[in-house]
């Protein structure tokens, strides 16, 4: 089965979650190849779990053997932080997570349209049904 390829995203939102414990989610609007658009929602290591996968399976393009080489963005990096910082880091991290991952839509289409980057913004059952807090 092809999977429907993304058009644009837009990280637009923090959001905080409850369960299973606290935490953050991005609120990322999506458009697809099939004329639809979803919000979808992903914790910031997700991301980090992309970005790992990306850089291994293209890994030329991850700068790994040539730092001059690399195409693949940087994700901005994880922070460790007291408790009363937290939404301020989640908030400051938006705009880079954005910038991110539009750079990732602009990579040559085996990067772009790789199985990884689409199912990474691929609608999943709990976007359509987020938890209310």
């Amino acid at each position: 089965m092809q999977l429907r390829t993304v058009l644009d995203v837009s990280v637009v939102d923090v959001q905080k979650r409850r369960n299973p414990s606290k935490h953050y989610v991005y609120l990322i609007n999506v458009t697809y190849s099939d004329s639809t658009s979803h919000v979808i929602y992903r914790r910031y290591s997700k991301f980090f779990d992309l970005q790992m996968r990306i850089l291994d399976k293209f890994p030329i393009e991850g700068g790994q053997k040539d730092p001059k080489k690399r195409i693949i963005p940087f994700l901005p990096g994880k922070v460790l932080f007291r408790r009363s910082h937290i939404r301020d880091v989640a908030v400051k991290r938006l705009k880079h997570l954005d910038n991110y991952c539009k750079a990732l839509l602009k990579l040559p289409t085996p990067i772009s349209q790789s199985e990884e980057v689409l199912k990474f913004f691929e609608t999943k059952s709990e976007d359509l049904n987020p938890p209310t807090e």
